[in-house]
């Protein structure tokens, strides 16, 4: 656009320009083919001035959007992951676009693509535990930001790499519990809890589908979150059986687990996309007030110890 048709510095961007720099961030091409990511709720023309990042779009967290006075709210989880044939406030998810529309708060979702991103999801959760010289757990095939492929900025799901600090399984599970959200849950592992552990592989959310893909990345422990009972067991199994059939000296059967809420494996990522949504808006003399919601949206409220 022409410098006249430019708008004053103080002038806050509009939903499209706001969107237009988190796809530049978490470009929708990216996502996997079943996601539903991008602009759910919103007038692309209607300015935004805060914005407020959160992983669940939850009553409570359009509660908090709406009283902090959001214009737009962004969540890592959709809205609508399946098709509806109504938005109806009489249901429950039709009413969170009405109070949003009401309120005057769009909805933008970034999910798949942001746990393949530099500095996404993945690359959040890996820098908490610890983890150095890694590269995607699966390389989406698209080249990060600074054209590098089977890096850190690669684009691709999950990360593998070397533990800066050495540690045993124990300590490791603790590093991890240390780090994350505290909820109901807590964190679970699976393996001697003396063994030594060099290195890891994350992802952050469901990641029981991608146990191929650690064993064939050889780490010593894989951090994920809702870990099903067969798919555990067998994996642990396997590596037992494998150690001992090779005579490995030591604790039987990498890699060893550890389970994470849901919710605490994504959160660390919302302050990554503050501060670079802050950068990318700021590169075209741009700005928003942006905040992290604290708001612990797990499910699951509490936990009873079996003995």
């Amino acid at each position: 656009m022409s410098s006249s048709d430019a708008p004053a510095p103080d002038a806050p961007p509009t939903l499209a320009q706001v969107v237009a720099a988190l796809d530049g961030l978490y470009p929708p091409s990216t996502a996997e083919g079943w996601d539903a990511v991008g602009l759910v709720v919103g007038d692309p023309a209607a300015p935004v001035r805060k914005v407020l990042f959160a992983v669940d779009p939850v009553s409570a967290v359009v509660d908090q959007a709406l009283d902090w006075g959001a214009d737009l709210l962004v969540t890592h989880h959709p809205l609508f992951l399946r098709g509806v044939s109504s938005v109806a406030a009489t249901t429950f998810k039709g009413s969170v676009v009405h109070r949003l529309l009401t309120g005057g708060c769009a909805l933008h979702v970034a999910h798949t693509n942001a746990d393949a991103a530099p500095r996404g999801v993945a690359d959040a959760l890996a820098d908490l535990v610890g983890i150095t010289d890694r590269r995607p757990l699966e390389v989406s095939g698209a080249p990060g930001t600074d054209g590098s492929e089977g890096t850190a900025a690669a684009r691709g799901i999950g990360r593998v790499g070397r533990l800066a600090e050495p540690t045993t399984l124990a300590g490791f599970a603790r590093r991890v519990a240390a780090a994350l959200p505290a909820t109901g849950q807590g964190i679970r592992f699976s393996g001697d809890p003396d063994a030594p552990v060099t290195t890891a592989a994350v992802l952050g959310g469901s990641g029981d589908g991608y146990f191929d893909a650690v064993r064939a990345a050889a780490a010593d422990v894989y951090v994920t979150s809702d870990l099903r009972h067969h798919p555990a067991s067998e994996l642990r199994e396997r590596a037992e059986f494998e150690s001992r059939a090779a005579g490995a000296p030591g604790p039987a059967g990498t890699p060893f687990l550890v389970d994470t809420a849901h919710y605490a494996s994504e959160w660390p990522w919302l302050r990554y996309a503050v501060e670079d949504l802050g950068a990318a808006l700021a590169a075209d003399g741009l700005a928003v007030e942006a905040r992290v919601s604290e708001l612990v949206t797990d499910p699951w409220t509490g936990q009873i110890p079996s003995r």
